[in-house]
């Protein structure tokens, strides 16, 4: 089975996390759309170029607005978050309808392996075996695909 290409959104406020991300993203083999900074631009972008996944962390230029960022690009853009955020801790128990997290720091091999998963979750509707180490998803999407255990 190929890997499915994915056009993946980054809401990061750190100028060098963003670039880092859009290289492990193509390195990957999918395609980075561009980055938005504020919350704003994220909602704004997201409904302009309609991502697969979209990148998000916690705090962005105008504060802690990530989780909101997640909810509405979930219910406004139809699109799939993933945090990626030294906060785990303050991300809600629903996990603001986003399929789960990378907490910070991370490796460029595990945000690329979580890619790799998560592209396939996506377009077969299951997952393709145990969730790699780094990644945790939220227990909605993990029941959706068929993993039973979300821990890392």
């Amino acid at each position: 089975m190929s890997r499915p290409a994915l056009d993946v959104l980054i809401v990061e406020d750190e100028m060098l996390l963003a670039i880092e991300l859009e290289h492990l993203i193509e390195e990957a083999g999918f395609h980075s759309l561009g980055c938005a900074m504020s919350s704003d631009e994220a909602v704004t972008l997201a409904r302009q170029l309609n991502p697969d996944l979209a990148l998000i962390d916690v705090h962005l230029s105008d504060g802690p607005t990530g989780v909101d960022v997640a909810r509405r690009i979930a219910k406004d853009c139809g699109g799939v978050a993933l945090f990626m955020t030294a906060n785990v801790k303050r991300l809600p128990d629903d996990f603001a309808g986003a399929c789960g997290v990378i907490g910070k720091p991370y490796s460029g091999h595990g945000v690329k392996s979580a890619l790799s998963y998560l592209a396939i979750c996506l377009t077969v509707g299951h997952a393709p075996g145990p969730v790699p180490a780094g990644l945790t998803l939220a227990p909605a999407y993990a029941d959706r695909w068929g993993v039973v255990d979300t821990l890392t």
